[in-house]
């Protein structure tokens, strides 16, 4: 659970057309595709249709999908219903055995040309094997865009086989774009006047991994910074804990490289980590953000954390809640233990479901705790901001900052904090 759990459970419509919508589960990544599942349904001339994006990172995140997609029956009758995404990828056939269902495409089909188009006889169910798929996409590096900052699909993907993840079963083995191509669409990017690019994936740390001479994310990171000059601030999404290359370290000395990293940490306990199958321990996890933060003291750090993961004991989950404050965590994701069908955890002793949630409770709780710390410590400095939208801004560390006054969404604005207010600073224009 890497840079794709950054947001879970969160559906976004996205209009396609007049009569074409797209509605989106899960991470970021997923928002991102949308864009290209939106560009290509125009081009293979969709109409009529809802189109499903679906996310398999938790159980929930899969019952919503199913609730959307009967809804969305209900409402739009004679619509074509379309389900894509993780959940379609990694079960299909629970898909395609809704009725409302019309059709099931796989993670690899969804981006290619021709998947939307009407066809005399369509296939109801095209997904193919995940794990045969070896080139990287080319919508990875297209740059899918909002208003205020771009985002460059760097890999997708994943390697590794945590216990309870399913998520490699769903995007498959890590892939990267080439190193060339990410600097020269970055570049594009920067001329056409994006002031923030974030590198992003399904396990961005792996990046280079998979190509000749195995670069690093550093390497890359390195080559942007010096082959791309006029762009102002680079970003990296989620980061394995387990992972930072010297090279990255070292790039945290260039303030172009935004100074917040969102670790997926899972756990601060050892033996859970293990019984994840992690790559890190506690001790590693500390020793990464003392490193980083000794080359960039501004640095803010969140992270994933799961509440009530199997075996978990009352001495083990108080390790991961005293990680919060042990490593100066900002940011919090807190995921209650959901089980995912075929994965290891799923068959290791679980806990009641109170206890999940109540050890979920407890970890917000401290996370909303350290976040209002991390927010005090901001009142009264000077910073600066790249505007979202109309009063909306982000630090440089990705605080939410809301102010008064007018500025230019995608602008970079410099931000005098005046207070805290529901869960964000508050400043003016200075």
């Amino acid at each position: 659970m890497s840079s794709h759990a950054e947001d879970t459970v969160v559906h976004v419509d996205v209009k396609a057309g007049d009569d074409v919508s797209i509605v989106t589960f899960g991470c970021r990544l997923n928002a991102y595709e949308s864009e290209v599942i939106r560009k290509r349904a125009a081009e293979d001339g969709l109409t009529d249709a809802v189109v499903f994006n679906t996310c398999a990172v938790t159980g929930e995140a899969v019952r919503q999908a199913r609730q959307a997609i009967r809804k969305a029956r209900r409402e739009r009758p004679g619509a074509k219903l379309i389900v894509t995404g993780c959940a379609a990828q990694i079960d299909p056939g629970a898909f395609a055995a809704m009725a409302e269902v019309d059709l099931v495409l796989g993670n690899a089909e969804k981006s290619q040309a021709g998947a939307y188009a009407p066809t005399a006889e369509p296939m109801r169910v095209r997904v193919n094997d995940i794990m045969s798929v070896r080139e990287t996409a080319g919508h990875l590096i297209d740059g899918l865009k909002d208003r205020a900052r771009a985002y460059v699909e760097v890999q997708n993907g994943c390697d590794h086989r945590c216990t309870f993840c399913v998520i490699p079963y769903g995007r498959g083995n890590s892939r990267s774009a080439p190193a060339g191509e990410v600097v020269e669409q970055v570049r594009r990017l920067a001329a056409e006047g994006y002031r923030e690019v974030v590198l992003t994936g399904v396990d961005v740390t792996s990046w280079g991994a998979d190509l000749p001479g195995q670069p690093t994310l550093g390497q890359l990171v390195a080559r942007i910074l010096k082959l791309v000059p006029d762009l102002p601030r680079l970003r990296l999404s989620s980061i394995d804990a387990a992972e930072i290359d010297p090279d990255l370290l070292k790039g945290f000395e260039d303030p172009r490289l935004m100074p917040y990293l969102h670790l997926s940490l899972q756990a601060g306990d050892d033996m859970i980590l293990k019984r994840m199958k992690r790559r890190h321990l506690r001790a590693d996890a500390l020793k990464l953000i003392a490193d980083v933060r000794a080359v960039r003291p501004d640095v803010a750090f969140g992270a994933d954390l799961i509440a009530g993961f199997p075996t978990e004991t009352d001495e083990m989950f108080e390790n991961t809640l005293k990680l919060v404050d042990e490593a100066g965590l900002a940011f919090l994701h807190v995921f209650p233990f959901s089980p995912r069908p075929g994965t290891p955890a799923a068959r290791m002793p679980q806990l009641q479901r109170p206890v999940i949630k109540a050890r979920a409770a407890r970890l917000r709780e401290a996370g909303q705790a350290a976040l209002q710390r991390h927010l005090a410590a901001q009142v009264g400095r000077t910073l600066s901001g790249l505007v979202e939208k109309g009063g909306i801004a982000r630090a440089e560390d990705f605080t939410e900052i809301a102010f008064s006054g007018e500025a230019k969404v995608g602008g970079i604005v410099t931000l005098r904090v005046t207070g805290v207010e529901a869960g964000r600073l508050t400043a003016e224009l200075a």
